[in-house]
């Protein structure tokens, strides 16, 4: 962790593979997409796109499998699979306890997702309780101020933040924001060397490292 990290009054989490546990379905979707046109999507594909704006993600996966689909037409399929795939989306370890005791000693909290709100309303549909507590959440794909997806620093203020992909790691430390993350057990290390602080799970995060109450014993 950073030395001399200023007492924390805000935080912003990211939603996907952070607090949902949606990463496993974006990828099972992806791979029915593509194979179809007899295309593997693999784990390097996968990691230069998580976090970005869904048209962006979109046209990296397109460009570089070559698929005879426009991003467009993609996406279109996509969001069929998700309507099937989403409303069954599970919360990850940890992410409850933490975001009900951070809004219980009033921290203000908000969203910062490359997704967008269709999507976002399907994947939170049996979470609706938890995720009314968050302030305000900025879902760069469907949100037009948002000119840049992640790794740019758009969607983030100046608070602490959560992430799991590379690239939204990137996104707050461009913003100048100190970033917790969350990866995948199989990131390579090099990939999580910008992070503030790395975790296996959010059940490991130690709120008063970073000025916040501690959780109750």
């Amino acid at each position: 962790m950073e030395p001399s990290l200023p007492a924390i009054t805000h935080v912003i989490f990211d939603v996907d593979g952070l607090l949902l546990n949606t990463e496993s379905l974006y990828t099972q979707t992806t791979e029915r997409v593509v194979g179809q046109f007899g295309k593997q999507f693999t784990w390097e594909l996968k990691l230069q796109q998580m976090g970005k704006k869904g048209s962006e993600a979109a046209a990296d996966i397109v460009r570089s499998l070559d698929l005879p689909l426009t991003p467009e037409e993609y996406l279109e399929q996509s969001g069929r699979i998700w309507q099937q795939l989403f409303p069954t989306t599970e919360l990850m370890p940890g992410a409850e306890r933490l975001v009900r005791h951070l809004h219980r000693h009033g921290v203000p909290m908000a969203l910062a997702s490359g997704g967008g709100a269709p999507a976002f309303k399907l994947k939170t549909s049996r979470h609706g309780a938890l995720f009314a507590l968050f302030t305000h959440a900025v879902l760069a794909s469907t949100e037009p101020e948002v000119t840049n997806g992640k790794p740019a620093p758009d969607v983030y203020q100046n608070v602490l933040t959560f992430e799991d992909a590379p690239n939204g790691v990137l996104s707050a430390r461009a913003a100048g924001m100190p970033c917790i993350m969350v990866p995948d057990p199989r990131m390579p290390e090099e990939m999580t060397r910008p992070a503030t602080l790395v975790l296996t799970s959010l059940e490991h995060f130690r709120p008063e490292d970073f000025g916040l109450p501690p959780f109750e014993a």
